[in-house]
């Protein structure tokens, strides 16, 4: 008989882990014990067996929702166990574990929840060791009730027993609980309590009916919800919000009623229905049954944002609507989604709150992910609730130190290397918004305490020298005496989906196309048409679009029309561009064009300058509002012509003298002709995927990879695929979204494969 020590590292916490591993053991007659730590789940047993059978059993039969990135065997000094036990949680070890992300309700508990037998029936706060808050409820490691905001709720006997019985599902479920030891429910009207333990389901029923707003707690926040299908509701909620066109997700009661308003593939059917439970972009049936306002709910665009009640209490209220609602973070308009309970400020955006008395220690909001209509591609678009904050790739050999990563600005989050694992925050937001600051800054904080205050060794920050993340970068580096670095914007894109790919060791030279609307290049300019490569540990930026006047600062990506100035102005020559503009603002604005300094080659501008000749979008109310409807434009020609009829403003394999100026040149040939728009929006996708492909081959790269906010676009994603794939190995992100969420990963990867 010999005593083994077994170490496993990963989303190991919160799972089932320790019940599975105490049933594993049991079955096979062994003795030892297992515990939580902070370093991941220790077990020491007693056994004659092959260990080697016995690891790979464990491991090949591990929960569902555990993530293995590490098992260590040790054999140790004899010791003789009596029994299998699960030992207390030790917490005085440095954290060397992953998060786990917070899970949308399992099968099991809804069959629960649906069960008029069941202990549990109807009760909103229903979880297993399967499902339910992880993340969003954690105040320390290891994940264990008495560190979480579970700890005030007593279990009563029944819930006791299940917990302690280790055939039970609940076996360690450290957020059980029933209608005899609950989470209450709580119903404001405005600031005033009108019922504690509320469980009048009906009543907020007719209350949507009656086209009333109500602020319903989730797992990372507050929604706003209304009736999705009455449009003075809706209209209410956007005035509310200062919200006057950016879409609206919306939560169904089933995946059938669902599948009546929108085209839906396989892939996008998984997703919904997943333990992430994310808001999937889907396309607009013409024909669609249920009355929801889409010009209202999604104004001018062709896809909705659609998910499923992922919480018992969403679950319970729709399945007796039984039709959509509005689900959207409740706060004003690029604040962060109110979490706390504070019910003044939720009385200001809503008709009644449905609260309860579980604390939320950190916010999240929905994450957004978004399928390729022909080749399934899938791109996640927001990284949040379910899919941070943990980040594996075992592929990556990361070293001992600790780093932290600061991100961007627009997209902001973080990346924090430390024992050898990497951590990725959820989306934070717009940190040019006070609060969105404030946000970042305690998140910030909760991780760092989380990991028992490291010291990190390196901080890195954007060039951008106004972006809060790098000044607060710096602040943090300067109050703490450690090492800051600097890493151009978009080199960082590049490397995140070098990193993600598990191509920085690769011998190969590698193209990377790095599209979006703005970042402070090498040279002191705003680049966003970027070609670079990579090679042995070398970076080089080997192409770019044409450079164009970048004028009036914020201004210039709010007014798509000033895009469409900067790269089609021509002396007495721009009738469709100087319309626009009032005679004043054009001889403002044209002499601004002519001394400008500051030069841009911006992707995102050239879509906003696209739509505003084509669709006359001047003026945007959301970052990418005008890009979108162009995308839809494309869309709807791509659908029409059964996405057969490709044509190109690129007649031979040769690039212009001036990519912009050509584009808007033949772009405005079209209209005169009398082109449809749709048409020219799609031609115009179809020309920038052909661009790509002749820069691509041009610059003789087997390998490309695609990074920045311009490729969440879904045709041209598909367009690439079709022109690139038979010639070229193509990479896009996975698992990250192709936004400035992914540079806080990208710079980590600069910073650790860089050699130059």
């Amino acid at each position: 008989m010999k005593t083994y020590q077994i170490q496993i590292k990963g989303i190991v916490q919160g799972v089932g882990f320790r019940p599975y591993v105490y049933k594993f053991f049991k079955s096979k007659n062994i003795n030892g014990w297992v515990n939580n730590t902070s370093n991941g789940v220790f077990i020491q047993i007693n056994t004659k067996k092959d260990i080697s059978l016995l690891k790979n059993q464990l491991i090949n039969n591990a929960p569902k929702l555990s993530v293995i990135t590490e098992v260590t065997i040790t054999k140790i000094d004899d010791v003789k166990f009596d029994d299998f036990t699960i030992h207390s949680s030790d917490n005085n070890q440095t954290t060397q574990l992953l998060l786990t992300p917070d899970f949308s309700i399992c099968k099991d508990c809804i069959d629960e929840l649906e069960n008029p037998k069941n202990k549990r029936y109807q009760y909103p706060f229903i979880t297993c060791t399967n499902c339910g808050p992880r993340f969003s409820i954690i105040k320390e490691l290891p994940y264990d009730r008495e560190t979480t905001t579970m700890h005030n709720f007593i279990m009563c006997n029944s819930c006791k027993k299940e917990y302690t019985n280790p055939l039970d599902r609940r076996y360690y479920s450290q957020t059980n609980s029933c209608n005899n030891c609950k989470i209450n429910l709580l119903l404001y009207k405005k600031e005033k309590l009108l019922q504690k333990g509320f469980l009048d389901f009906d009543f907020i029923i007719d209350q949507w009916n009656k086209g009333k707003i109500i602020a319903i707690k989730g797992i990372g926040g507050y929604l706003l919800t209304c009736d999705a299908t009455n449009t003075e509701s809706i209209k209410r909620l956007r005035k509310i919000k200062n919200r006057p066109s950016k879409p609206f997700a919306l939560m169904y009661h089933d995946i059938y009623e669902l599948g009546e308003d929108v085209e839906m593939g396989i892939g996008e059917k998984l997703e919904l229905e997943s333990v992430v439970s994310p808001i999937v972009l889907l396309s607009i049936k013409s024909d669609r049954m249920t009355p929801i306002d889409v010009e209202v709910i999604a104004p001018k665009l062709n896809i909705l944002g659609v998910m499923m009640p992922y919480t018992p209490l969403f679950k319970l209220l729709l399945d007796k609507l039984k039709k959509p609602i509005v689900a959207t973070s409740a706060n004003i308009s690029n604040d962060t989604i109110i979490y706390k309970d504070d019910i003044n400020k939720l009385s200001k955006i809503s008709d009644f709150i449905l609260s309860n008395n579980r604390e939320i220690v950190i916010p999240q909001d929905d994450s957004v992910v978004r399928y390729s209509s022909i080749k399934s591609y899938r791109t996640v678009i927001r990284r949040s609730r379910g899919l941070a904050p943990s980040y594996i790739n075992p592929n990556l050999l990361l070293p001992k130190e600790s780093v932290l990563a600061m991100g961007a600005m627009l997209k902001s989050n973080f990346s924090i290397l430390h024992n050898e694992n990497i951590h990725i925050s959820q989306y934070l937001g717009n940190t040019t918004s006070f609060e969105v600051e404030n946000n970042y800054k305690n998140t910030l904080n909760h991780f760092v305490k989380l990991f028992k205050n490291p010291k990190f060794d390196k901080i890195l920050v954007d060039k951008h020298s106004n972006y809060f993340t790098t000044q607060y970068g710096k602040e943090l580096a300067s109050k703490y005496n450690i090492d800051v670095i600097e890493i151009q914007h978009h080199k960082a894109h590049f490397f995140s989906v070098l990193g993600e790919n598990n191509l920085l060791d690769d011998n190969e030279k590698i193209l990377g196309v790095i599209f979006d609307g703005t970042g402070l290049g090498d040279d002191g300019n705003i680049w966003g048409g970027e070609f670079f490569t990579y090679h042995k540990g070398k970076t080089e930026r080997v192409y770019h679009l044409d450079e164009f006047p970048f004028i009036l600062g914020d201004k210039m990506p709010k007014e798509p029309r000033i895009s469409a100035l900067t790269m089609g102005f021509k002396e007495n020559d721009n009738s469709i561009i100087k319309n626009k503009f009032s005679e004043t603002e054009w001889k403002i604005y044209t002499k601004l064009l002519k001394s400008a300094q500051l030069k841009s080659t911006s992707v995102g501008r050239l879509y906003d300058a696209v739509a505003s000749i084509v669709l006359n979008i001047n003026k945007q109310s959301y970052e990418g509002e005008a890009a979108m409807q162009l995308e839809s434009a494309a869309y709807r020609y791509f659908r029409k012509n059964n996405f057969t009829k490709y044509y190109s403003y690129f007649k031979e394999e040769r690039l212009p003298d001036n990519f912009y100026l050509f584009i808007i040149e033949n772009i405005i040939i079209d209209l005169e002709k009398g082109f449809h728009q749709d048409f020219i929006a799609a031609k115009f996708h179809i020309s920038l995927a052909h661009y790509i492909y002749i820069v691509a081959k041009n610059q003789e790269c087997k390998k490309v990879c695609f990074s920045g906010g311009v490729f969440q676009n879904q045709w041209l994603v598909e367009l690439i695929l079709s022109f690139m794939k038979s010639d070229f190995d193509l990479y896009f992100h996975k698992e990250l979204s192709p936004n400035d969420e992914n540079i806080s990963f990208g710079q980590l990867m600069y910073y650790l494969y860089i050699k130059e």
